[in-house]
């Protein structure tokens, strides 16, 4: 029993490392440095949006709305730079939206008695459609703070914002020759990792997805438990909206368009069963990895688009279908 537990445990590593080896073998630009940090940079961002899925998921839930909360809270954030808002103001409103986005995901959810995937549903169209209005359909540019040199005599000046270059840093910026997005990606599974395993809250978190009406007669606040659970989700969703549009130096008004699918991917391909109770925020980064490692080494064959949407999902299923077949034992 104990060794079934432990290959449970492990798995999602052997997979990783297996597919890892594949990789290499099919390409041997994948284990070059550049290479590597490349695919850590790129999927930091599904990574932290998963962080916040597992929660969700570990209750029993699905939250398809993180991609709209990405894509609506980059937009804000970009639009108050470029009309001159402080950066620490606009980092924080961006923050807030997430969190309130999942504060209504849990109340519509707990006290409204609706199913997650239809609540999460709704709200998930309704950010989309208030991206589309407050962008109005196009790109918000953040402005780049102006750089003077001097060259030959001359004056030159380049950008034509105010806004402060840490904005930029936090999404292409390095410390140590490591890229700040995979440092943000590490200090949130941190964090996660130990609210998860060291606090009342975590224990909390499994006890609802374990068995909700156990959990409810033992003493457990069962719907203010969910309603922070999709607290978290927002806010890290918000937080990679802030990179996503970091990086790009603008907000899209498509930006998170099916990231959703993407991190609920990671969340099961990592361990975490889709009736709750029973994951780790450990399996998601592992899982994140696989799914950034397939992206990296389907691009690096020069595999197109459309295939790797294919070889995407024959991933997923398989892995659904393995851990359904394990539980069914």
């Amino acid at each position: 029993m104990k060794n079934r537990e432990t290959l449970d445990k492990i798995r999602p590593l052997l997979g990783l490392i297996i597919f890892s080896a594949i990789i290499s073998i099919l390409s041997p630009r994948f284990l070059t440095k550049s290479n590597l940090l490349n695919v850590f940079r790129q999927t930091s961002i599904n990574a932290i949006i998963a962080a916040g899925m597992t929660f969700v998921i570990l209750t029993s839930g699905i939250d398809l709305s993180v991609g709209s909360i990405l894509g609506f809270s980059g937009a804000v954030a970009a639009k108050m730079l470029s009309t001159g808002s402080n950066i620490i103001l606009a980092l924080l409103v961006a923050i807030i939206i997430g969190a309130v986005a999942g504060i209504l995901n849990g109340i519509i959810i707990t006290k409204g008695k609706v199913q997650p995937f239809i609540a999460t549903l709704a709200i998930m169209i309704l950010l989309r459609g208030a991206t589309m209005v407050f962008t109005s359909g196009r790109p918000i540019a953040v402005p780049i703070i102006k750089t003077i040199s001097h060259e030959a005599g001359k004056t030159i000046t380049t950008g034509g914002g105010e806004v402060s270059p840490i904005f930029r840093w936090i999404g292409t910026g390095n410390i140590w020759s490591i890229p700040v997005p995979i440092i943000i990606m590490a200090i949130v599974f941190i964090v996660c990792y130990y609210i998860l395993n060291h606090t009342q809250f975590g224990r909390h978190i499994y006890a609802v997805g374990g068995n909700e009406e156990a959990a409810l007669l033992s003493g457990v606040n069962t719907d203010k438990v969910k309603i922070l659970a999709y607290t978290i989700s927002g806010i890290l969703a918000a937080v990679a909206g802030i990179i996503v549009t970091s990086r790009l130096s603008s907000a899209q008004p498509t930006a998170g368009d099916g990231y959703e699918l993407d991190a609920i991917a990671a969340v099961v391909l990592g361990g975490t069963s889709l009736v709750g109770g029973q994951g780790t925020v450990i399996g998601t980064i592992i899982g994140a990895l696989i799914i950034g490692i397939l992206n990296n080494a389907l691009n690096l064959m020069d595999v197109q688009s459309y295939y790797q949407m294919i070889a995407k999902a024959i991933v997923i299923l398989i892995a659904v279908l393995l851990d359904k077949k394990e539980k069914s034992k």
